[in-house]
Parts: structure tokens; sequence; C-alpha cells
């Protein structure tokens, strides 16, 4: 006989405990835990009696994945070439950014060129979806459509339609009969991304699967769903704008840190082979409190627009707002500035943006980002036209140099840019430019005597 027993498990870190708690002591989440029931009869806790024996790597053979051609590819950038065959592929993002969209292009062209493709949704019914793959003009006998929350019929029905390529729209709405606990909490989730992976990795099936984010933009759910994917994509963007960036955040077969770049269209996502018209703006208006950064994401260089602006402040405590930037890196740059250029950014509230809604990771944009800082606080434009800044900045003051440089300026030749601020250290392996002005700078003081 069964023997059930109540636990409550924290929806955030996995943390368990007999009695309900206010606040995790693991993660110090608050209004975390929810009650659940498990089976812990001897029965459910058996130990196999088969045991493996660990065998020398050299033993083993190399197998070479097959990947599955998306026709989108934007889409195939960011998972390293296409959908590898028994994948699970996690993609996320707000509400209204487009993942159904992408996902339904995605399978009307697999199901045109590949196999039978089945689209199972528990937020929308069989002819909701036809409403849209009708507004996106999509048609196929090969696409089949599902409307189904139940793990073990979906499982059944995987098992009868054969299809090699699934979509799952969303992990938060499908449960577990068995499984007392509600849909999208942490044991759900877990079991039902358990059985669909056992799915993918035996029957060679590629799951796309879709999550919900929370109010703060994270993925929602346990922590454990990202790790049990072998990818996650994260959509970004503001869904009142055109433009969506597709970001890797893990692939277990590919680059971690690729982009695809596309625009909401009424006839869906478009792609953007060159990004770098979209992030900057007319060559020959030279702004204050503007710059143009190079910037390289994965394989990918682009330049984009930085802007800032720096106001007097009313307030006793001035405001530091940024869009696309990280905060902590604006305020060190604000710090160096205050410290080695005498620059009194303590009366001044600070305000800055990338155009076109694109989020900088990493370090390049630190010079670009301290020149249109110092641009806005002076009321004076750069006196260089056409103009590209890029290199890190670290706490003395020095620039350093940053990775995949030439690259960046030759992105920039093409654009139709003539002068490119870099590190003094880049140098060194620069090969020769011509009709470029290159101007290697080691101090931030440097970039005030050259662009002033």
């Amino acid at each position: 006989m069964a023997k059930i027993k109540t636990f409550y498990i924290c929806q955030q870190c996995g943390f368990e405990t007999l009695k309900w708690m206010g606040k995790c002591p693991e993660c110090e989440t608050w209004n975390s835990f929810v009650e659940e029931k498990k089976d812990v009869s001897t029965n459910a806790n058996k130990i196999s009696s088969i045991i493996a024996h660990p065998k020398s790597i050299n033993d083993f053979e190399s197998l070479t994945f097959n990947r599955i051609d998306t026709k989108i590819n934007e889409l195939n950038r960011v998972l390293g070439g296409g959908v590898v065959e028994g994948s699970l592929v996690l993609i996320s993002g707000e509400p209204g950014i487009g993942k159904s969209t992408l996902l339904l292009q995605t399978a009307i062209n697999i199901a045109n060129n590949y196999s039978n493709v089945l689209y199972i949704s528990g937020e929308e019914s069989e002819n909701q979806i036809k409403m849209r793959a009708e507004r996106l003009n999509i048609k196929s006998s090969n696409l089949f459509l599902l409307s189904e929350t139940k793990i073990n019929d979906i499982a059944q029905i995987l098992d009868e339609t054969r299809s090699k390529f699934v979509i799952i729209d969303s992990i938060q709405t499908v449960y577990n009969e068995e499984i007392s606990s509600a849909p999208g909490s942490l044991s759900q989730i877990r079991e039902c991304v358990n059985l669909l992976m056992r799915i993918a990795k035996t029957s060679k099936i590629s799951f796309f699967i879709v999550a919900h984010v929370t109010k703060q933009g994270d993925l929602a759910g346990p922590k454990s769903l990202e790790h049990m994917v072998d990818t996650v994509l994260n959509f970004e963007g503001d869904r009142f704008e055109q433009l969506r960036i597709l970001r890797t955040v893990k692939n277990r077969f590919g680059n971690t840190s690729e982009i695809g770049v596309f625009e909401m269209e009424e006839e869906g996502l478009i792609e953007v082979s060159n990004p770098s018209k979209l992030f900057i703006g007319d060559l020959d208006v030279n702004i204050e409190g503007t710059s143009i950064v190079g910037l390289f994401e994965g394989s990918r260089v682009f330049v984009a627009e930085l802007q800032a602006l720096v106001s007097e402040s009313k307030l006793a405590f001035p405001k530091r707002t940024s869009i696309g930037i990280n905060l902590s890196r604006l305020q060190l740059i604000i710090a160096v500035l205050e410290k080695k250029c005498r620059i009194p950014f303590y009366n001044y509230d600070i305000y800055v943006n990338i155009v076109g809604g694109l989020n900088i990771f990493g370090t390049f944009s630190d010079l670009g980002l301290a020149q249109a800082l110092i641009s806005s606080f002076k009321s004076k434009p750069s006196r260089l036209n056409k103009a590209i800044t890029i290199g890190e900045i670290g706490l003395t003051g020095e620039i350093r140099p940053i990775s995949n440089c030439e690259k960046i300026i030759n992105e920039g030749i093409k654009m139709g840019y003539e002068t490119f601020i870099i590190p003094q250290r880049n140098m060194q392996k620069l090969k020769a430019k011509d009709n470029v002005k290159i101007i290697p700078i080691n101090f931030i003081h440097d970039l005030i005597n050259i662009i002033f």
C-alpha cells in the first residue's frame, strides 16, 4: 500500500520542508512554498540491482549530430546551425514578443521540407492557432494541431503520430495527473520535462518548449528547468516596437553568446541580416551626448549608437537610469570619470540608452559610454565625424584591450566609418588599414583631448 506524505517545496530553488514557512532559508524568497504530496513507500525507493560499469573514454565512438534546417538563418545561427535531432530547446520571453509566431513559422518550414510537425498548445484552441496561421499565410497538410495539457496523453499521441518535430506551448500548462500539485509547480514541470526528455532521447524527436517569464523578465519556474534542457533561448525587446532579439542563454551543441535579430511585421517575424543599420543613426549628423560603439556577440560583429543625457538634478539623490547597459557598469564608469577626470557627476541625473532596444553585455562599450557622458556634460558634440569608439575602462583609468578589435574595425569600414579610437595595446596585432584613421589611447583623459 502506498504511503503518501505531505511536503512543502520552494518553487524557486526546490528546498523541501515538513512545515510551511514564509521565507525560504535556502534562496530567501518570500511566499514560495507550495504544498505537495509524495509517495514515500519502500517500493518507490528500491534501488535497481543492475549496476553499470565504467568504460574508458577511448572505447566510445565520436558521434556527429544531425541537424534540421529551419530555413530561418537567424534561428539557425543561435541554435548553432539548426535543430539537433532528439534535443530539447526552451524558448522564453515576454507575452506578445513573438515566441508562438516564430515557432509557427519554423513548424511550417520543417513540415514542408522534412516530416510531420505536431504543434501542441495548452493555452490556445486549434481554431485560434489556425487563425494565426492564416494571418501568417501558413498552409501545410504536414502540420498538425492539438490542444492538450495531460502529459500522459501527449506521450501516447507522440507514439502514434511519430512526428520528428514537436512544439509544446507552454510547459507551464502541461501536467501529470499522478501528481497532486497544480500545473506550473516545481514538481509538475520537473516530471513533465523529464518525460519529454526521455521521449526525445529514445525516439530522436526534437522538442521546442515555450516557457513563461516572471515580472522581472526571468524564466518562470524552477532553475532546474534550464539545467534539464539542451538549449535555452530568450526573446528580448519591447512588444510595442518592431525589433526583436533572440539570444542564446545555454547551448550544448553550439555557441552560448549568439544573437538573432528579427523585425515584427504583419506577415510575421522578418530576419535582419545587417543589424548595424538598425542600431545607428545618420553618419553625417554629430550630436552631443552620442557615440558609436563596436560590439561583438558570438560570431556576429555590428555597431550601435549609444546615447547619454546628463542634466542638473533637483533631488537629494540624483537618478541613474540605464536602458540596454548594465546599471552597475554605468556607475563604475561614472566613478572613474569623477576620480580621474574630475567631472562632478554627483549633482546630475544621468540617463543612458542604446538605440534600437539592444541589450549590451561585456565591456566593449565602456569607452563609448564615457564619450557620450562627457559630451552631454560639456554640451559639446565630438569634433570627429564618422568615428567609432571601442575599449574597456579599468578602475585606474587605463584603457584595456578588447578581443576581436580588427573584426569590429572591418565592420565599421563596411558601414562607412573613417576614424577608430581603440586601446593602445590592440595596435600590436592590428594589420595596416588604408584610408582609415586609427587613434590609439592609453588613459581615459586622452579621450577628452582627442574628442574635444
